[in-house]
């Protein structure tokens, strides 16, 4: 994933937790958080849980590995934050509540890397950029504690006006419960 192994050398916390699991270079933590399990943490504001929880969504995930990569100077790490049309071909495990309530794909607000020219998505083991890359509707650069209020903020505002553009039946909490639904799906072990 990383072209060469750069060795987390700063003392700040979230490198000094790493190190204490024997994470002691950035891609070494990189493969840890991949092999993790898909899940919320206990508080979304804060990152090093995803390491003593053992598990993490895609914001907790990528804003702990982009922390890392600021406590450490690591400027080629950058966090993206992507609207994509999460569907039942790039997520199988929705596909049937799609189906279920006929809608084609829930416009999504997701996180990954980009490190140098790659992009990186450590969501779960099986994650991969290219999987969804085709489907991304818009990307923007953040800093990690904008996982926390600002993504839920964008993603609601930009599902609101989504809404409005295509005349949905659904009203925003109708939809938001369903997005829900598939967001606990994904959860399930597989």
């Amino acid at each position: 994933m990383v072209k060469k192994e750069i060795s987390l050398l700063s003392d700040k916390p979230l490198t000094s937790l790493s190190k204490s699991f024997q994470l002691k270079t950035f891609e070494a933590l990189l493969n840890h958080v991949k092999h993790l399990p898909y899940g919320r943490n206990a508080n979304r504001n804060d990152f090093s849980l995803v390491l003593k929880e053992q598990q993490g969504s895609c914001s907790s995930k990528h804003a702990l590995l982009k922390t890392v990569a600021l406590e450490n100077n690591l400027a080629q790490v950058q966090l993206v934050l992507a609207i994509f049309k999460m569907n039942a071909k790039n997520t199988p495990k929705i596909a049937s509540i799609l189906e279920q309530h006929n809608i084609p794909f829930i416009p999504e607000a997701h996180c990954f890397l980009k490190i140098n020219e790659a992009f990186i998505d450590v969501t779960n083991k099986k994650s991969n950029y290219n999987n969804f890359k085709n489907d991304i509707i818009e990307t923007q650069f953040i800093l990690p504690h904008q996982v926390i209020d600002y993504k839920v903020e964008f993603h609601k505002k930009w599902i609101t006006t989504w809404l409005t553009e295509i005349n949905s039946n659904l009203s925003f909490n109708e939809f938001w419960a369903i997005r829900e639904t598939c967001i606990s799906k994904l959860s399930e072990e597989s």
